[in-house]
């Protein structure tokens, strides 16, 4: 099949990308390049695509260049980009606006226009839970922090979609994902890079936060699997091992051979307090369940910001 994903050269769509061009599929790659993070960062995930016959990629911006001809012929839509992040979304909100509602309403607008509408698979998150994210699909959505309304808002504008115009959707609520390329501002990178280059490592607020975190490679597996969803159904995506942030810090010291130098700052406004996903539903629908423990995750993680690139995927 012929599939486009958005936000191709990040963290989950790189990883997206391969998995899709091993199973066979052609797959078309969009990204704008966002100085969210180094653009350079953002090419090395690409070069494993860029090698495949099947690989196509465009550099385009969701909230204002053309889109028809990327979606030509497409027959599954993954839509992963967005603006990522807590801190900057209270100070920037415009940003996360555009990307996240304007970017996905023009991408939804563009898919009306083709002679054939494809399935619809829009990447969520845990954050429109709000502080407490424990339980299953039916948790209320209170999201607390800017990031969190705008990814809720365009899951309400995905539906309005569905809903008026018969397009198949599915929502996938990813749960703290982690591993190889994981941005360099996401927690475990930022703990694995100081701990690696000898500099203290700084935790905010008192870190007893706890994530039922998800190895990217099972993230990836269930975002394939929802293609043979029914189509309006929203699934959460989360590892099956909550841990707090001392558990993880502590096992990375282990990992890496290195005593933390541990510097508190104050808690985040908008951090989550505990999220921890129930993934009965897309069990029985799809037979998903995450593989990829927290142990082994992180040591992939760990020989892969080493540069040990055998070690990361074995």
């Amino acid at each position: 099949m012929k599939c486009l994903v958005t936000g191709a050269a990040g963290f989950i769509g790189s990883h997206l990308c391969e998995r899709l061009l091993h199973a066979g599929h052609q797959v078309v790659g969009v990204d704008a390049f966002i100085p969210y993070y180094p653009r350079a960062e953002k090419e090395t995930n690409l070069l494993t695509a860029r090698r495949q016959r099947w690989f196509t990629f465009h550099e385009a911006d969701l909230r204002q260049d053309p889109l028809d001809d990327l979606l030509a012929d497409v027959e599954v839509v993954f839509h992963l980009a967005a603006m990522p992040g807590l801190t900057r979304s209270w100070t920037d909100f415009d940003l996360y606006e555009s990307c996240n509602v304007t970017g996905t309403h023009r991408l939804l607008s563009a898919v009306l226009r083709q002679p054939r509408l494809p399935r619809f698979i829009c990447a969520s998150t845990s954050s429109v839970y709000g502080r407490y994210g424990s339980g299953d699909e039916q948790l209320p959505a209170r999201p607390i922090s800017p990031y969190g309304v705008t990814k809720l808002a365009a899951e309400n504008l995905c539906r309005a979609f569905a809903d008026e115009h018969d397009l198949s959707l599915v929502v996938l609520r990813y749960f703290s994902v982690y591993g190889p390329r994981q941005r360099p501002d996401m927690g475990y990178h930022r703990f694995v890079q100081a701990l690696l280059t000898g500099q203290p490592v700084t935790v905010c607020g008192d870190g007893m936060q706890v994530r039922g975190n998800t190895y990217v490679a099972d993230c990836v597996e269930a975002t394939v699997a929802a293609v043979q969803a029914q189509p309006g159904e929203t699934y959460n995506i989360g590892g099956g091992e909550a841990v707090s942030v001392w558990d993880v810090l502590r096992k990375l010291e282990v990992l890496t051979g290195r005593r933390a130098e541990v510097r508190q700052e104050a808690a985040r406004p908008g951090d989550q307090r505990y999220t921890f996903a129930d993934t009965a539903k897309i069990n029985r629908h799809l037979g998903w369940r995450a593989r990829i423990g927290i142990d082994e995750g992180l040591a992939r993680q760990v020989a892969w910001q080493r540069g040990e690139p055998q070690r990361a995927a074995a």
